[in-house]
């Protein structure tokens, strides 16, 4: 009988545990009751009595806590409905949002098109127009950069690549823009003016001076003539300056505060200018010519030197005779006086000897007109010569450099060709004046020899007459 009342008592106990509590995650077999006053009310259980008052107690708690998870978990069910009605209707709303939307897209594409077409048609030749005029500012873009202009007047092309690179239309301002940059550029590209820049110096230095600019094609400060460099927009001034000419007519234009004056104006914009000042000078041509040329020139000098003093000799020598021509007295100072004193002294002799002397005085005085004449003559003939040396030695050069390096650059032969070109010109500019000096000097001493041969044949014939 006491084992049955056990029984009973603890499935009694089992009901509402199970109803009360939720279940663990991880039960536990061995110790399923683990409230501390569970077990507490469980220890107080004496008597039917009591364990039937603790089964309603439990009873009403247990359904009260139920009543009010139900109410809890409908409540949540409900407001989860509602929620899903009102996602429904927005999702309702959207969907009839879109294809209104839609609609109008497929509407205003049509449009669109329209009035593109009406755009095309009511076009007509401006869109060739247009297609002009973003031309015209690419060009304009060009233009603008290289133009010396544009040192005096920066940044006068913005605008102009926007302009360029649309494909919209123009609008009347940026036209208008165009017009302007343009206009002021043909008007510019006319006027001299002066103002102040910055300019670079062959060492590299950047200094401030004051800019004379001729149009858009040269650029001036004092008598030192500028280039301009497009891709810097700056002024340098040259390495070497053009002829002094050139540079003198810089300076007066540079000097002049009002009026008129010549200039020196390169058209291309600064390339024969470059050209200009890379032509190589009379120092440069002659090292070009290399040995072969030196010697070319010594034998220049030499020959003049010595022609110029052969002519002063005969032209003195002549003066004498001259005057000896006009005196009745012989005078020792002349050749045609000397031979006049070989008669004056030998006045007593017979024709025949007098002859021989006179002869004799005639050979003496001849070497002395004619000395130097054939080395000026040898001179001439060896210049041209030397020139077709050094053309020889340039030719081998410059085969040489075809051999090495082959045909790929010009440059190499330059040197070897200019050395032969060279060397035949200067052989060319020593022996032809070397030429005319010799016939000179030959002509005038043959008509001083002529001069003493006449006297000394009037002479002879004289002093035969007074035998």
């Amino acid at each position: 009988m006491l084992k049955l009342r056990k029984i009973l008592i603890m499935s009694l106990l089992l009901v509402p545990l199970s109803i009360g509590y939720t279940q663990s995650d991880s039960d536990d077999e061995e110790n399923p009751i683990t409230d501390p006053v569970l077990l507490e009310k469980l220890k107080q259980i004496d008597t039917m009595e009591k364990l039937l008052e603790i089964t309603k107690s439990d009873s009403i708690t247990t359904g009260a806590m139920n009543v009010e998870r139900e109410k809890k978990f409908i409540d949540a069910r409900d407001r989860q409905k509602a929620l899903l009605e009102e996602a429904k209707a927005r999702l309702t709303l959207e969907e009839e949002r879109a294809v209104r939307l839609q609609k109008n897209f497929e509407e205003n594409e049509k449009i669109l098109e329209e009035i593109s077409e009406t755009l095309r048609i009511r076009i007509g030749n401006f869109g060739e127009l247009f297609g002009v005029v973003r031309q015209v500012s690419g060009e304009a873009i060009a233009t603008l950069k290289n133009s010396l202009v544009s040192i005096q007047y920066p940044g006068r092309g913005e605008g102009l690549a926007e302009l360029a690179e649309t494909r919209n239309l123009p609008s009347i301002d940026q036209m208008k823009n165009l017009l302007v940059i343009l206009l002021e550029e043909m008007t510019k590209s006319g006027n001299v003016e002066r103002f102040d820049s910055e300019v670079i110096l062959p060492g590299g230095s950047i200094s401030d001076a004051e800019i004379v600019r001729v149009g858009v094609f040269n650029a001036i400060t004092e008598d030192y003539f500028l280039k301009f460099i497009p891709e810097t927009q700056s002024l340098q001034v040259l390495a070497r300056q053009p002829a002094g000419r050139f540079r003198s007519m810089a300076d007066d234009l540079f000097d002049l505060e009002d009026g008129y004056t010549a200039m020196a104006v390169d058209p291309s914009k600064g390339q024969i200018l470059g050209l200009l000042i890379q032509t190589p000078g009379i120092g440069e041509r002659i090292n070009q010519g290399g040995l072969p040329g030196y010697i070319i020139i010594l034998i220049g000098l030499l020959g003049l030197a010595m022609s110029l003093w052969r002519m002063k000799y005969l032209k003195e020598e002549g003066d004498a005779i001259n005057r000896q021509l006009s005196s009745s007295e012989p005078s020792k100072d002349n050749a045609l006086g000397r031979i006049l004193m070989i008669q004056k002294e030998n006045a007593d002799v017979d024709p025949e000897t007098l002859e021989l002397k006179i002869d004799e005085a005639i050979l003496r005085e001849v070497p002395q007109l004619e000395k130097y004449h054939s080395i000026i003559k040898v001179f001439a003939a060896v210049a041209p010569l030397l020139g077709l040396l050094g053309t020889v030695v340039g030719m081998i050069v410059t085969f040489q450099a075809l051999t090495l390096f082959g045909t790929g650059d010009p440059k190499l032969m330059a040197g070897g060709i200019s050395q032969a070109l060279v060397t035949t010109m200067l052989g060319l500019i020593v022996a032809i004046p070397l030429v005319f000096l010799h016939s000179i000097l030959t002509s005038w001493s043959t008509s001083l020899i002529e001069i003493l041969e006449e006297q000394s044949a009037g002479l002879i014939a004289k002093n035969a007459g007074k035998s």
